[in-house]
C-alpha cells in the first residue's frame, strides 16, 4: 500500500477533513506524507497530524506544540538540519531518519477510531517493510506502538508499551518507544527534555 495523498477510504476522516477545508482553504487538509530520508536508520511514528500542524502545513509534526521537542532532539542527535521545523519549503533536511504517522488524516478531537487505525495501517507496513536492515522504529505513544506491532502481524500482549521500551522484532528490526512528545504530555512533565533525550541515546547506543 503506497502513499495515496487522495485516500479517502475513512468516511468520517474524509468528511472532517472536507469541512476542516472549507474553513480553512489555505490548510494541507489531506493525508500528510511521511517526510525524510528514503532509506532511514530510524523511523518516527507519530499518531496523527494535528489540526494547526501537519494538517496545516502538510508535514508531520509541523507547525503545532509537538514539533518543538521533536525537531530540537533530531537536530541535537544529528538528525536534523536544523532545531525547528516551521513550513515544508522551509530548507529542513532529516538524515537517517523519516517521519510518519500511524493515522495519516486530521482525526476530530485528535482521536482516531480503531477501524480507521486498522484501515491506515496498510501504510504503515508498506513504509516498514521498505526500511533497511537493522533498522530502528521510534514509536510515540501507545497508539503508534501497537500500530507498529499491527503493521508486523505481531501480537500485543508480547510486547507491551512502556516509555523507553526496546524490542528486537522478528526481521532484525527494533521497536522503542516512548511516551508522545504532545503539549499535555511535556506541559505536565510527563515527558521531560532529559527524558526524551535519554531515549535518542538509547537508540544511539546500538544504532
Amino acid at each position: 500500500m503506497e502513499f495515496d495523498a487522495n485516500c479517502r477510504a475513512c468516511p468520517r476522516l474524509a468528511t472532517f477533513l472536507d469541512e476542516v477545508r472549507g474553513r480553512h482553504p489555505d490548510y494541507h487538509a489531506r493525508p500528510v506524507p511521511p517526510f525524510g530520508d528514503a532509506a532511514p536508520r530510524l523511523l518516527i511514528v507519530g499518531l496523527a497530524p494535528g489540526m494547526h500542524g501537519a494538517n496545516r502545513s502538510g508535514r508531520p509534526f509541523t507547525g503545532d506544540h509537538a514539533g518543538i521537542l521533536l525537531y530540537e532532539t533530531l537536530h541535537r542527535f544529528g538528525y536534523a538540519s536544523a532545531p525547528a521545523s516551521r513550513a515544508r519549503d522551509d530548507g529542513l533536511q532529516l538524515t537517517g531518519c523519516r517521519i510518519t504517522n500511524a493515522v495519516k488524516c486530521l482525526p476530530p478531537a485528535n482521536k482516531p477510531e480503531p477501524g480507521e487505525i486498522r484501515a491506515c495501517n496498510g501504510y504503515l507496513a508498506a513504509e516498514i517493510a521498505g526500511l533497511p536492515g537493522g533498522a530502528t522504529i521510534l514509536a510515540l505513544g501507545q497508539i503508534a506502538h501497537q500500530a507498529v506491532l499491527r503493521a508486523q502481524g505481531l501480537k500485543l500482549k508480547d510486547y507491551p508499551f512502556t516509555h523507553a521500551s526496546d524490542y528486537a522484532l522478528p526481521g532484525g528490526l527494533r521497536l522503542v518507544s516512548s511516551y508522545h512528545c504532545s503539549r499535555y504530555n511535556t506541559q505536565t512533565r510527563r515527558l521531560t527534555p532529559e527524558m526524551f533525550a535519554a531515549v535518542f541515546t538509547q537508540i544511539q547506543r546500538k544504532d
